[in-house]
């Protein structure tokens, strides 16, 4: 029996190359994009932007293109801010305005998540639920809140009660509709999993449901206090003496434009910080957000 040499073969290459290049190439981080490790991080970018925007600003108001009665330079505000922070405004301190307001907007926050969410996860599971409650919140929420704001004053007076349940009706309908979107993420086939390993309608609802609609809610949750803080001002128009909207609304009336501007300086901070906080929040409690 003679040996026989065996020529070597060369390996084809595999229709699926294309396919394990992607995959190693694909982002491992929150963040990144495809083949460009750590190209998500974006905060040197948002700060130029952020420069560039106060540069063009002290621009137009140190040429005096505009009237500082329309614009205040960046200096004018910064010297208002601090004299109402040492002075406070209308014999109020500015840190008691802030207070108030910020009450007034996660009270209603924390009220409208306590009855959205679980009513959004009721309307997401049983259509007789959802067809109960759907047509008066879908009713209800394209219509803005000056609108049925004279409605609050009649029927709860001008206390603290009217300002607070229109801030919470600006909320509730997209937290209870983000909660409702949020059960369908849920996987039909878990769902039978769970309950043919004998769970009760309860546990799939913890174990299952919930956490697949946990990031829509917190999503949800998000824009939801940003129309709070939206509807603020609305709140504050009537019979209010303290907070951050009745300080830019008696402000505007005397032509105090660079008191108009602090004021919303503040609320797009305070809502900002908020929505950084609630980003942490989603990281933490929904690692798996945006992956693939």
């Amino acid at each position: 029996m003679t040996d026989q040499t065996q020529a070597p073969t060369r390996a084809r290459p595999s229709s699926s190359g294309w396919l394990t290049r992607l995959t190693r190439a694909a982002p491992t981080r929150p963040g990144e994009t495809y083949g460009v490790p750590g190209s998500g991080d974006t905060t040197w970018l948002s700060l130029a932007s952020i420069a560039l925007l106060l540069f063009l600003w002290w621009i137009v108001t140190a040429t005096g293109w505009v009237k500082p009665l329309f614009v205040p330079s960046p200096g004018a505000i910064l010297q208002k801010f601090a004299d109402i922070w040492q002075n406070g405004f209308t014999n109020t301190s500015f840190l008691e305005h802030i207070a108030i307001s910020t009450a007034r907007v996660f009270g209603a926050f924390v009220l409208a998540c306590a009855l959205g969410i679980p009513l959004g996860l009721a309307m997401g599971m049983s259509p007789l639920v959802r067809g109960i409650f759907d047509p008066p919140i879908e009713f209800y929420r394209p219509i803005p809140p000056l609108a049925y704001l004279p409605l609050m004053i009649i029927w709860f007076g001008i206390g603290e009660t009217a300002k607070v349940l229109l801030i919470f009706l600006s909320v509730f309908a997209p937290v209870a509709l983000g909660a409702r979107a949020g059960v369908k993420s849920a996987a039909i086939e878990q769902i039978h999993a769970a309950y043919s390993f004998g769970a009760t309608r309860w546990q799939v609802m913890r174990h299952v449901i919930l956490p697949s609609a946990l990031p829509e809610i917190l999503t949800a949750m998000r824009i939801g206090v940003g129309f709070g803080w939206t509807t603020l001002v609305a709140a504050e128009m009537v019979a209010a003496t303290k907070g951050l909207g009745y300080m830019v609304l008696s402000a505007s009336q005397f032509l105090q434009t660079s008191t108009v501007i602090v004021g919303i300086i503040v609320i797009a901070a305070i809502a900002y910080a908020f929505d950084l906080l609630m980003r942490a929040v989603e990281r933490r409690v929904v690692p798996w957000k945006g992956r693939m």
